[in-house]
């Protein structure tokens, strides 16, 4: 008994510490990646100094505690190293000098302006256009996120090899196109930010309805992507379509946990339990709404927070979703957004308006693959008494989505069993 005592009590202290390392990294990564950045100039070293401090701390923690400011830790370890890194570089030049003198302030945290512009500088080199949109999502999640790279590769059904060269690639291409540690200026931030904003979207969608695999959501991602917007209302106040898609994913982050039963089958809107729907993050996304804009990601939000003030599916204003949508085409045109204003159309003035809308749509190239054209063509050939054509739509949708849980819903309106 008497040695059992010890090794329990020791293995609590370490799992202990490195819970807390893990959380601490989750939540500070991005800011002391964006702090090394600044101050080596290539992002790849800096998330190797961040993770070889990591390190540091699992080793360390257990047996000398956890420090007060477990953020602060991680950057001064991760600067001593660049330090020692630079010395065996025979690097003792200007930028030695600097990382050296900064040592010295570490062990207070950084002014918050410091940090949070860091951060913003590390969203538009994380989003820069050099870089492939697919290459900006993991490239985000991983040093904004703080996801791990399986995490990522899980989450989008990539193999974990494949995405660790996508990234590695990525900080090789920044690097070599020495793309600047900082934020755009004013002629250029338009487009930037446009990229910033889809990349966050992306990941959200993702999240909110996972386009294969066998979970119809992943929450973890709608997280994420909740946090980096959230993160760019605080650094980009004065941006009004930044508060935009803070609403839409608040809002719409609102009903996650209605989305799905028990077994993880999806819950479609009109038959969610809306006593389930997240009343805080719809008072966020309200409120963020206010200070959005007219641009497409408000106009979007607009849509949800229509859902989010009905008490009832029933209840639910569709004449004015129906205008929103006309709104948004004609910001952004595009056939999916057509397909949307379709639907918003059969349920203010009946089946047959949106099937006209939708039979316009048959030819469109870009709808030739989305399984949601037959899937709402089926709904709505339903709703009109076609039930042959119906399920023969929904047989079609479903031989065109990768989503198992979405084929298993589609099949089941098709009669299949």
């Amino acid at each position: 008994m008497n040695r059992i005592g010890p090794v329990w009590w020791n293995d609590a202290v370490t799992n202990k510490a490195h819970q807390a390392a893990e959380q601490v990294w989750r939540t500070e990564a991005a800011r002391v990646v964006a702090g090394l950045t600044r101050l080596t100039g290539d992002v790849g070293l800096a998330e190797e100094l961040a993770q070889d401090a990591l390190v540091a701390a699992l080793e360390q923690w257990p047996r000398d505690g956890i420090p007060d400011n477990p953020g602060a830790w991680l950057t001064t370890v991760a600067k001593r190293r660049a330090v020692d890194l630079f010395r065996r570089r025979e690097r003792h030049d200007a930028k030695l000098a600097e990382l050296a003198r900064t040592l010295s302030d570490v062990e207070e945290q950084p002014e918050p302006e410091a940090i949070e512009d860091d951060l913003l500088r590390l969203v538009f080199v994380a989003c820069h256009p050099v870089l492939t949109t697919q290459t900006r999502v993991a490239l985000t999640l991983r040093l904004l996120g703080g996801l791990s790279t399986d995490e990522i590769a899980r989450a989008f059904l990539t193999p974990e090899a494949t995405l660790g060269q996508r990234i590695s690639r990525a900080k090789k291409t920044l690097a070599k196109e020495r793309v600047p540690f900082e934020v755009p200026g004013r002629e250029e931030l338009g487009e930037r930010l446009e990229a910033v904003l889809e990349v966050v979207y992306l990941i959200f969608n993702e999240g909110y309805t996972a386009t294969a695999g066998d979970d119809w959501i992943r929450p973890h991602l709608c997280e994420e992507a909740l946090r980096l917007a959230r993160l760019l209302g605080d650094l980009l106040p004065q941006e009004a379509e930044v508060h935009g898609l803070r609403a839409l994913l608040e809002i719409q982050a609102s009903r996650l946990d209605a989305r799905t039963d028990a077994g993880g089958d999806p819950i479609l809107l009109p038959d969610q339990d809306r006593t389930k729907w997240d009343r805080d993050r719809i008072a966020a996304g309200l409120a963020a709404l206010e200070r959005a804009g007219t641009g497409p990601y408000a106009l979007q939000a607009a849509i949800a927070a229509c859902h989010a003030r009905a008490e009832t599916a029933e209840a639910t204003d569709w004449g004015r979703i129906a205008g929103l949508y006309e709104r948004l085409a004609e910001e952004v045109p595009s056939p999916v957004v057509e397909l949307n204003r379709a639907v918003a159309l059969s349920m203010a003035y009946g089946p047959s308006a949106g099937l006209a809308l939708v039979e316009e749509l048959a030819d469109e190239p870009a709808l030739q693959n989305y399984h949601l054209l037959p899937s709402v063509r089926g709904d709505l050939l339903a709703r009109l008494g076609r039930d042959e054509e119906a399920r023969a739509e929904f047989r079609r949708a479903a031989g065109l989505t990768r989503n198992e849980r979405e084929r298993a819903l589609l099949l089941a309106r098709a009669g299949v069993s």
